[in-house]
């Protein structure tokens, strides 16, 4: 078993770390193995990057053979002791459970009780949408955000390589084993600024200007849009724009611009208890029985859920489901649920920015 430092000299994280730990009780972990379980593979590579006098550095312990397992494990966890916050890319799916799997099956004492993990793939891959990325694979997220590898290789590709290796030891399959993994180490660092759209959905943000605005659609018709502008938690590290149920959002560093749409007309709430009201067909309207019961009775009928409500013009904005109270709609069986703008909200900063936050992460599930 041997292992292998490096300094990253000139390296700096776009991320502000501190939101997750001390930045010098981080680790990040990557594992290369010969399979997919623990039983019938081997540990031949565990990569860390940690920071420490200023600097970044990458930490490498590698098995030379599949007897230096119980070493190599040792070692790390012996070294990770200092650290309370493991990083990984989907390591709560590969990474722990195998390290795991490894030492309840070489009988050492190990364990990762004592670590809050950060899952990076985790918290980026619901953001997928927003990101317009084919799919959440590592190397997927480094070319959205241009970083170019050295190596070439997929984990999958260097079982063969490492294999070969251990029958007859050669730098060079040596150097192509360790670039892979300190590739991927470095690459999860240099990600790590895509951890802003988790907080773009998971931490506040700020209205900063709210405004009504007149248009022209596309058909010449004319419309209006409540228009926002934002303070975004974190600096986006790409540009990014969606287009989802009507609402628009494009987001550049820390400000945003969230576009939603206005309606002024007149929509109708519906009563639950409609058993406690008549309908009223010459007025188009449901009233209380305590109030109903001195109208003629040849102009009431008994409501029903579809007939018990009030209508009211006013100006309205969407919602996907219940996010203000009360609600209205077009019709009975309308699924679209809507809000009136009071003059009261109309003031309250507070409420837009929790707004904001509310549609940008139901744009995101309706993806």
């Amino acid at each position: 078993m041997r292992t292998i430092n490096q300094t990253l000299e000139n390296f700096a994280v776009q991320y502000p770390l501190e939101r997750i730990a001390a930045w010098d009780k981080i680790l990040l972990i990557d594992i290369e193995t010969t399979g997919f379980t623990a039983k019938n593979s081997s540990l031949y590579l565990i990569g860390a990057a940690y920071f420490a006098g200023g600097l970044w550095h990458i930490r490498q312990w590698f098995a030379d053979k599949p007897e230096d397992e119980s070493a190599l494990l040792a070692d790390f966890f012996s070294f990770a002791a200092d650290y309370t916050h493991l990083v990984h890319f989907n390591g709560n799916h590969f990474d722990l459970p195998y390290l795991l799997q490894k030492c309840e099956i070489l009988g050492l004492p190990y364990n990762f009780d004592r670590f809050e993990g950060v899952d990076l793939y985790k918290r980026i891959s619901p953001c997928k949408f927003f990101l317009h990325a084919p799919n959440c694979k590592q190397k997927t997220l480094e070319e959205l955000l241009g970083i170019d590898r050295e190596d070439l290789y997929g984990g999958g590709d260097l079982i063969g390589l490492y294999h070969a290796y251990v029958k007859q030891p050669d730098e060079e399959a040596l150097r192509l084993l360790l670039l892979h993994n300190s590739d991927d180490v470095k690459g999860m660092l240099q990600i790590l600024p895509l951890l802003a759209f988790h907080d773009l959905f998971n931490c506040p943000l700020t209205a900063k200007r709210v405004q009504s605005n007149a248009y022209v659609d596309y058909h010449g018709h004319d419309r209006q849009e409540l228009l926002m502008k934002l303070e975004l938690p974190t600096a986006l590290p790409i540009t990014v724009s969606n287009l989802s149920n009507g609402c628009y959002f494009s987001g550049e560093e820390r400000e945003g611009i969230l576009k939603v749409p206005l309606y002024e007309e007149e929509m109708k709430y519906f009563y639950s208890n409609y058993k406690d009201y008549y309908y009223l067909p010459a007025e188009d309207v449901a009233l209380h029985k305590s109030v109903a019961s001195f109208v003629d009775r040849e102009h009431r009928v008994q409501a029903t859920a579809a007939t018990c409500y009030t209508r009211k013009r006013s100006f309205y904005l969407p919602q996907w489901d219940i996010f203000q109270e009360p609600f209205f709609k077009r019709d009975y069986k309308s699924r679209e649920l809507f809000f009136e703008l009071t003059d009261e909200m109309k003031k309250d900063r507070v409420f837009f920015s929790r707004y904001a936050q509310y549609l940008l992460c139901r744009m995101a599930k309706t993806y």
